[in-house]
């Protein structure tokens, strides 16, 4: 049960965290000053640590998956 409800919340954080990112057409992070580019040509420190939460969330959704489907299997 604690599974299915952490499954749940790391959905939606993954979501809204995929939706803040920016595309090639703007996106979410725009509305919330995310689309101010950097002179440098390269990513903004912001647009790095978004990319590293994204991943660091990611990676548990897919562990809490893979823990529910060896629970279901057992």
């Amino acid at each position: 049960m604690g599974l299915s409800i952490a499954l749940i919340v790391f959905s939606l954080l993954l979501v809204l965290l995929v939706l803040m990112h920016k595309g090639k057409g703007g996106g979410l992070s725009d509305m919330f000053g995310g689309g101010m580019q950097s002179s440098v040509g390269g990513s903004s420190v912001a647009e790095r640590n978004l990319d590293r939460i994204t991943i660091v969330v990611s990676l548990i959704w897919f562990g809490i998956i893979v823990a529910l489907g060896i629970m279901m299997k057992s």
